[in-house]
Formats: structure tokens, sequence, C-alpha cells
């Protein structure tokens, strides 16, 4: 029930004062939490955040009302909106396990909870929330920080996360007020829990400095002196400016030591940090899937895994295929097949970085690519469409409705043979496990004067055959799926208006010279263009129906290599930390500036470990971004339970009495399931009343058993270092006081005047 008091203060009294003598008033338990609101003269409320700052600072007025509001046993407050927890009617009265809460997804907000969900099981930091430690180092001044807002909204939920008394929360106030102060994380869309914990470890710190004003600190190399001595000094100077509990629980120091490479000058410093990003070990091999189609045309497609390196070029790819089928490498052509044509065709040189994992690529059998000797007989590759001819589309009588279907096909033409008769009955054999021969009875012969080599395709130079001349270029149409800049063979011969402007009709299907889309008629191209002939086979629909198999051109084969399973070997932690901890050079785009040469240097750099903290992150780097890939790690990387030493990483003199010093155990993880544009995280902690390990996944929560935490989707771990768990164990005997409001406090507002 809301009641009224008036009280009389100077204006030098502080705010401090007011909320003191109102708890006195109102009878309000110590253990109760409080705040304060202004009325102003709209009648709206104003929150009076800092409490250090004077009656006449904080602009008040005599007889201007301050309600005072105490937090309700649920861990929310009266004054904030009802939507804020999803808790119903019948769950009212709800009390379980504190810390067993779940978190609404408010759309793509799952890294957010999964990152919350972390931070909420870690034990001294939650315990500093509940016991509001926190109110008395509110940092409202600090430029750096979000006035207190971000360490606020965080207790908030903290508070009601463990009150016992929701299954799950709504945290919408803390979203809003994450996106008002980091403009990344504004709308809906997927985030990165690493980076969400990273600003929200970076934004508690700076709200919770205890360091008021941020004295000038200048940074000294070691100059030779002893690593004891420079280490100290280095994190005295960060605690001249960062002081707060983020600093007393997550950050440690490490030794960075470049050497250059010209004057061999050593620099050494020391330099704070709030996690680890450790790399996984990189592969050097990539799998690629490919469909190999053999010049036999009685064979079917058969479709191969192929273990290649990640770096090597297509050459690469027919190698490794060689070894499979026993085709020489040189007799294959690789290619890009997209949407019923060639998307490319590549060079033996070409990189294969360029192709993707979800690309279709085909690699046909040729004949030789070269001739051998004089009198050797060369063959020329040429690309072959299929397309089926529709009913026109519109009143022009010359535009013929043909849609492509099918694979295409490359297909070595002996020389001599570049007739379209002869071209017919080669493409025919090569069809021919799909497209069944029509008898004698239904054949058109035609005018047989016709079929002589007068008719005879251009003969182009030097064909797709792997040359080593620069190929010219294709262009396509605007409704190409052929990409910009792709290459297409040479051909030498003279221009299209010397090639036969459309083949006759020909038993089952006609021929026709068309571009790299399969759109066009080639005749119809500049006089000047010299580049290759694409073919395509047109189809009748009658006789498509009645002589051509389309289940069985469909149909391929599986080679043993398929049924293989390419497991990847799990990797130790420990192994990613020592890479972490190895020698590396720096990039090309991130040089050191060495005072000894005074030039930028691509020195050596070396990470040690010198201090650790007594909560340590570890981020383990799944996503590699390259100038070429991005991609997610998915390798199973495995992790200890209990007991992860750090004894063999730690390189500053070690106190062997105590051994707990450096050994760690695990309380969370932020898993990340799905690829790089998509995905979902979750989270797995252990909470620390009942030591019991649950599974987060937005508003659910289960509980877990150890052997199931270890997962390629682990992305995040929280450890704790044992001696700081030993020392929050409650000791046996002694009653701790409790956390949260008194029970059965009703919620109330209280108002007072002041005088």
């Amino acid at each position: 029930m809301d009641t009224t008091h008036t009280a009389q203060f100077s204006h030098t009294d502080s705010i401090d004062l007011v909320v003191r003598t109102a708890r006195e008033q109102f009878l309000v338990s110590p253990q109760e939490e409080t705040r304060l609101w202004v009325k102003n003269a709209e009648g709206s409320f104003e929150r009076l955040c800092n409490t250090r700052v004077t009656v006449l600072d904080a602009a008040l007025k005599t007889g201007q009302v301050v309600v005072m509001e105490t937090r309700n046993k649920d861990g929310t407050w009266p004054s904030a909106p009802h939507a804020m927890s999803s808790t119903s009617e019948e769950d009212a009265d709800f009390q379980g396990q504190p810390g067993i809460c779940g978190l609404t997804n408010l759309g793509n907000t799952c890294f957010m909870n999964s990152a919350l969900q972390c931070l909420s099981n870690v034990p001294q930091l939650t315990e500093y929330f509940l016991k509001n430690r926190y109110l008395e180092e509110l940092n409202f001044c600090n430029p750096l920080g979000m006035k207190g807002e971000i360490a606020e909204a965080y207790a908030d939920l903290v508070k009601q996360a463990w009150s016992g008394h929701h299954r799950s929360i709504v945290p919408h106030v803390f979203k809003t007020k994450v996106g008002h102060f980091a403009s990344q994380f504004l709308g809906y869309q997927q985030h990165d829990s690493q980076e969400l914990l990273s600003f929200l470890l970076d934004g508690l710190h700076e709200d919770l400095n205890r360091v008021k004003k941020k004295e000038y600190v200048e940074l000294c190399d070691a100059a030779g002196r002893p690593d004891q001595e420079v280490a100290q000094e280095a994190w005295q100077n960060h605690k001249r400016r960062n002081d707060s509990v983020i600093v007393d629980t997550f950050h440690g120091l490490f030794k960075s030591t470049l050497v250059c490479p010209d004057c061999g000058n050593v620099s050494v410093t020391f330099d704070p940090f709030c996690y680890l990003s450790v790399p996984l070990p990189v592969s050097h091999k990539r799998v690629m899937e490919v469909f190999f189609v053999s010049m036999d045309p009685r064979r079917k497609p058969e479709q191969h895994r192929l273990v290649v390196p990640k770096k090597g070029k297509i050459s690469d790819l027919c190698v490794a295929l060689a070894k499979h089928t026993g085709i020489s490498p040189e007799r294959m052509m690789v290619a890009d097949v997209f949407s019923h044509r060639f998307y490319k065709i590549y060079q033996l040189e070409e990189s294969l970085s360029s192709i993707l994992d979800r690309d279709d690529i085909f690699i046909y059998e040729v004949s030789g690519r070269a001739a051998i000797g004089e009198n050797s007989r060369e063959d020329v590759v040429l690309p072959i469409y299929l397309r089926e001819r529709t009913p026109a589309r519109d009143y022009n009588n010359s535009y013929y409705g043909l849609m492509l279907f099918g694979h295409p096909l490359l297909v070595s033409v002996p020389r001599d043979r570049l007739s379209w008769d002869a071209l017919y009955h080669i493409l025919l054999y090569r069809l021919s496990r799909y497209v069944t021969r029509p008898s004698s009875d239904d054949e058109d012969d035609g005018d047989e004067k016709d079929l002589e080599d007068k008719d005879a395709i251009p003969k182009p130079g030097q064909m797709a055959g792997g040359s080593s001349q620069d190929p010219g270029q294709e262009q396509a149409g605007p409704s190409s799926g052929v990409a910009s800049g792709s290459r297409a063979p040479v051909d030498n011969s003279p221009g299209p208006s010397h090639w036969p402007q459309r083949a006759r009709r020909k038993h089952l299907f006609t021929l026709q010279t068309v571009n790299s889309n399969g759109t066009s008629d080639r005749s119809t191209f500049n006089e000047d263009t010299h580049a290759q002939p694409y073919i395509a086979i047109d189809w009748e629909p009658e006789m498509k129906k009645r002589y051509y198999d389309e289940v069985e051109a469909e149909g391929y084969v599986k080679h043993d290599c398929v049924s293989y399973v390419l497991k990847k070997a799990p990797v130790r932690l420990q192994e990613c930390i020592e890479l972490f901890t190895t020698v590396e050079t720096l990039e090309k785009e991130n040089p050191w500036y060495c005072p000894t040469c005074k030039q930028h240097q691509l020195a050596t750099k070396k990470l040690d470990l010198w201090m650790l903290p007594e909560t340590l992150i570890i981020h383990l780097k799944r996503f590699s971004y390259t100038k070429f890939s991005r991609e997610k790690l998915d390798t199973l990387v495995e992790f200890p339970i209990r007991d992860l030493d750090f004894s063999e990483f730690v390189i500053k003199p070690q106190n062997e009495s105590a051994p707990e010093l450096y050994k760690y155990d695990l309380i969370a993880v932020s898993n990340h399931y799905g690829g790089l544009r998509d995905g979902h995280y979750t989270t797995f902690a252990c909470n620390k009343d009942s030591g019991q390990w649950h599974y987060f996944d937005d508003n659910s929560v289960s509980p877990v058993t150890e052997n199931q935490i270890e997962s390629k989707a682990a992305y995040v771990l929280f450890y704790q270092r044992q001696d700081v768990a030993r020392r929050l164990q409650p000791q046996p005997g002694l009653s701790e006081p409790s956390a949260s409001p008194a029970c059965g406090t009703p919620p109330s507002s209280e108002s007072m005047d002041v005088n």
C-alpha cells in the first residue's frame, strides 16, 4: 500500500541521505533494494540514479515528490512493464532452483541469450550483483562507460534469473540498452555471442570502474629489465586506470615479444587480456565432390569424393581423380555446370579456391589434349548443350522457344570430321545410353548430296584442349549464367557469316551453333567474333518424348570413395593454446614500427601467458576469414571438464606449493550450431548452488550430464580457477545472508515530499 511522508533536507545534503531517511521512515529492511524517482512538473517520473550528488545538483525543489520503490521478491520492479516477465498467473507462486531460468528469444537474439547465460553462471560475478555490492561502485561519470545503465540492466536480469520465481524472462529492456550503446546490435539480425560478450564485459567494467578519474599512464618497454619487474609495472599501470569486478574476475596478463627481422631489436611488453582467442589447427586439405563423365557412352557419370590441397590448382583435382579412374589427367577437362549450361570451363592453372563447396563440378574425359607428331590427328573439344523446342511465346515468327535441359557435354571431335553429318553421328553415339536409335522405317535420310564437307563446321584453331595460349573472351548475354570474365576456347576460324546458318533437320534432332548461354543463334554475332562455337542439340517435343530416356539420362553411380567416412581427427584444447603461443610473422597489413630501424617491419611475434585470471574465457576461433574464402571450422575440440592444467603454459615463476593456482574447472560453454550465414546459439552451464549442469536453449532449460557437454558446437569456454571455487564454497556451520529480497514483503511504492 502506498504511503507518504514529508522530510526536510539542505541543498548540500546528498541524495544518499535522502535514500537512508526514506528507508528509515518506511521501515525498509537492509536486505531490500530500493531506487528513487522524481516527479517533475509535467507529472512524469525520472530516475535519480546517482545518489552521490547533492540535493542542489539533482535540481530537487521544495515540495517536490520523490518516490521510492522496492524490488519485488521475483527480482522485478513494480514500475517495470509487466511484459518483462513471462510468468503467467498460474505461475505466480512458482518457486524453482535459482539460476535455472530461460531467456526468451526476441528474434535472432539467441547469441545474446547464450552470452548472458554463460556470464550469469560465473559465481563470483553473480554473487557481486545478488549481494548489491555493485550499488556502491556504479560509475555514472565515466566518459567511456554507459552511465551505469548497462550494469543496472544486467543486474536486473541476474536478480530475476536467480530469484527462483521465473521459468523464463524476457530480456527486452537489456536488448534495448545494448542497442542504444552499441549500434551494431540494433535490430534483430544474427550476431556473434563472443562479440556481444566482449562488448558486455567492457561495458560492465566501465560502468563499475572504481577509478573515477583516469590518470595518464605512459607505456614503457622492457629495455632489458627483468620480466618480473616489467610485468608488475604493467599490471600496476593497468590497475591505475582500470579497477572493477570485471578486472578482478576476468583480466590476466600476457607477455608480447616482437623481434625485428633486420636489426634484431627485441621489444617486450606486458599487456592485459579479458579472454583468450585461440586458433584451431587448420587442415591444409580439402574434400571436394565431383562427377566424372567418361568418353565411353555406356558408363554412367560417377560421383567421386576427392581430397585435394586447399590452396591447390585445377590440375591437382585432375591428378586426384586419375588415381580413382586410371584416366590420365591430361585427358580431363573441368567445368562448373549450372542451370543446364557451363557456368565456367576451367584452365589447369586456375586456383581451386574459386570453386565453392556448393558448386556442381563435372570432369569430362576427352581425347589427347595435344598433337603428338606431324602425322597424328588432333581432336577438337566442343561444348554441347541440350535444348527442347517449345511453342513460340510472342507474335514474332522468328522467335523459337528453346529450353535447356539435362547435363551439357564436352565432346572430342576429330578435326578431319568437323561436318554436321559426322558430328550428328558422333553425338548420337555419345548419347546412346539414353537416346534410342530410330529403326530404318523411322529415319529420314534427307538429301545425301547436302551432307558433304561443304557443310563442315568451321574448324577452330587451338581449341579447349588445354592450349597454353590465352583463351578468347566469351561475352555472355544479360540472362547468362556464365561468370563475368569466364574464359572460352580460342577459335581462329572465319567469322559467323561463313558458318552454315542452320543445320538441316537430321533424324532425331537438329544441331545449332549458339553462344555460351545456349540462348542465341551464333550467326547473329558480330563478324569479328572469334570465340569457339558452342553446339546445341535441339529436340522437337515429340521426338524427345519418343527417343530420349530422361530417367536414364539423369542416372549416375557412386564410386566407392563416396562411402568412405572422412573423419576429422579431434583436437585437444591444449593444442590450441600451444598454437596461440607459437611464434608467428606479422602480416603485411599489420606491420610493426621498429624504433631502431625507424620503419615498419614484418616482425616475428610471440605471445606467452604470464598471469591468469580467476575466471578464464577461451574463445575458439571457429570462423575463418581470408581473402579467398570464409568458412566455419567444425573440428571437435576435446576440452576437460575438470583439472585443465596451465602450469606448462604460464611462464611466470610459479608457486609450487599452490598447484590449484594453475588448474581450472569448466563452468559454462557457449555453443554455435550451423554455418556462416545462419546458426543457433545455446549454453551449457553449471549451477553454482546445486553443481548440476543444465542446457539453456533460449527459454527452454533442461538438466544434462557432463558427458553431453563436449561437442563440435563448443565456441566459448568458461573456466574457473580451483582456488576460487574452494573460496566461494559456503563454510559448514556459517549461515549465508539471503541474497534475494526478504520473502513475504509485499511490493510497495512510497513517496516523500522534500521540503
